[in-house]
């Protein structure tokens, strides 16, 4: 490689962020966190997803999405 094209792959020390927008799709980005989850409940998930081609996580997501959307309620009885 020649110097002058290396010198194109080094970082610069300074870079003018004046003219920036902020990213519009922010707000759609997701969030990773950490959650326990029954060993079944994974298996579920898993085979669906692989059924339809799709990642376990995604899907996961996609049904909680869903559920939040429709203000779905969780009934729980104690026995």
């Amino acid at each position: 490689m020649s110097a002058s094209s290396t010198k194109n792959l080094h970082m610069r020390k300074h870079y003018d962020f004046s003219k920036s927008v902020p990213n519009p799709y922010a707000k759609r980005l997701k969030k990773q966190i950490t959650i326990r989850l029954d060993e079944g409940t994974i298996a579920y998930f898993k085979d669906m997803a692989d059924e339809k081609g799709i990642p376990y996580q995604s899907l996961i997501n996609l049904y909680l999405r869903d559920c939040a959307l429709s203000r779905k309620k969780l009934e729980i009885e104690w026995s």
